[in-house]
This record gives C-alpha cells, sequence and structure tokens, in this order.
C-alpha cells in the first residue's frame, strides 16, 4: 500500500480486510485523503497521537495501534499490527476497520478487538503487478 522513500517503513493491509477496506475507502473521496494524510506521516517517521496511536490498553495488546479518522466526528480507527522483520525493516498492517466509535473511553468491544489483533503474527508478502 505504501512504502518510505528509504523503504524502510510500509504500511500494508490484512488480505482478509482488503474487500471491506476498499468498501470504507470508497465511500468518499474524504476517507482517501484522511488515510493519505496519516500514511504520509508514518512513512515520514512522524507519529502524531490525535491521528495514529498506541492501542496498548493492557499486557496483552503489544503492537497493536490505531489510525484515527475523523476523530470528534465519526471517530472511525482502523486498528493496526506494527511489526519489525528482517533487516529492522517496520511494517504497519491495517488489521481491523471500527467504524463510529461511540466513545472517548475504550469499550468492551474494543478491547476485545484490540486483544485478538494482538495475537496476530502476519507474514509479509510482496504483491505481484
Amino acid at each position: 500500500m505504501a512504502t518510505s522513500n528509504d523503504g524502510r517503513r510500509h504500511v500494508c493491509i490484512d488480505r482478509e480486510l482488503l474487500p471491506e477496506f476498499k468498501s470504507y475507502m470508497n465511500q468518499s473521496p474524504r476517507h482517501k485523503k484522511k488515510l493519505a494524510f496519516i500514511i504520509e506521516l508514518l512513512m515520514g517517521g512522524h507519529r502524531n497521537p490525535e491521528l495514529y496511536d498506541k492501542e496498548e490498553i493492557n499486557s496483552k495488546c503489544k503492537g497493536v495501534t490505531a489510525m484515527k479518522l475523523f476523530k470528534g466526528q465519526e471517530n472511525d480507527r482502523i486498528y493496526c499490527k506494527e511489526q519489525t522483520i528482517a533487516g529492522g525493516i517496520f511494517i504497519i498492517v491495517a488489521a481491523y476497520i471500527h467504524e463510529r466509535k461511540k466513545t472517548q473511553k475504550i469499550s468492551q468491544r474494543e478491547i476485545t478487538i484490540i486483544e485478538k489483533i494482538a495475537q496476530y503474527e502476519y507474514e509479509i508478502q510482496k504483491l505481484q503487478g
């Protein structure tokens, strides 16, 4: 999906999430624009907790983060899993789309999602074409 200029940072999408992700992005140009902005920050090695932050809510949730789209509005989240692979390459994998998060606090529903994502261990493959 995206690679930094130096090739050391990547944002990918879980293959199983791909159809839902495409549908979500096609909802409006606004969705694509916001995601592109967040990814540009990440590819530059920048962190803005208002847009992307750790979701390590307990000891079971290491490496889980969230892209925060439309905070204070629809409050959508794209939950991600961070991994470092051979050669120190940093990978962010978009794993789950949670639309319309209803509260500022993390509900039991979100805790369940985050803990599940924390258990994922991705095998990174380069897509052809």
